[in-house]
């Protein structure tokens, strides 16, 4: 009884520390193609999406991904460097959608996420994908 008890213990704190992570993004990471019209993120929870940063930019002939990415999250939404276009996201979700700007030039973009997961912890991360 004592070692079911004990795994039951373990089990509950191992799901507790458990994050959101991204389990799909749309443009494949890595990808080059036409401008998409969308970007997607597939989390593998719901998000509260009120205390979390969704960016879509273009990385600067300067810049390496992870500065603009880094840049990206320090812009206030509309700004006229990010590609991403006016949305209005739920209180939590797990598939985030965010619209694109049309005709976005050629170029590597950035997209990048600072989370706040359902347990409260916070999580930073970017994936590329380029304009031909």
């Amino acid at each position: 009884m004592r070692r079911h008890l004990l795994g039951l213990i373990a089990l509950t704190l191992g799901t507790a520390q458990a994050h959101a992570a991204l389990t799909r993004v749309t443009p494949a990471p890595g990808s080059t193609g036409p401008a998409p019209e969308a970007v997607t993120l597939q989390f593998s929870e719901p998000l509260s999406t009120r205390f979390s940063s969704f960016r879509v930019m273009r990385v600067p002939a300067s810049s390496t991904p992870a500065q603009a990415a880094t840049a990206a999250l320090a812009l206030k939404a509309g700004v006229p460097a990010l590609a991403t276009a006016a949305v209005n996201l739920p209180a939590t979700a797990a598939l985030i959608r965010l619209p694109l700007k049309t005709a976005l030039p050629k170029g590597v973009y950035v997209v990048a996420w600072k989370i706040l997961s359902d347990d409260s912890h916070p999580v930073t991360d970017f994936r590329t994908f380029t304009v031909r």
